[in-house]
């Protein structure tokens, strides 16, 4: 697993749905999942109102997306941590 450095957080991407229930396939133009998982928060976090396993929301653009075993992630800054899901 990687750990982040300062203050970075390492979420894991939400798998998005391939087919529906009925089992129509929908398209890549499928607006994606912004909704995350925390995995890591680097040390230079401070005051987190968030902890690892929490799900949260990030900005659109943000961050370095990466793939890991077959898994996305992304590593944002906390500042790009713009919910929590309770």
């Amino acid at each position: 697993m990687i750990q982040p450095l300062h203050d970075y957080v390492l979420l894991k991407k939400e798998q998005e749905e391939k087919t529906t229930a009925s089992g129509i396939i929908l398209t890549s133009g499928k607006e994606k999942s912004k909704f995350a998982t925390v995995e890591a928060i680097g040390t230079g976090v401070e005051k987190a109102d968030y902890k690892a396993g929490d799900k949260v929301l990030f900005r659109e653009y943000a961050g370095t997306n990466i793939k890991l075993d077959d898994e996305e992630f992304v590593v944002i800054k906390d500042e790009d941590i713009i919910a929590v899901s309770k």
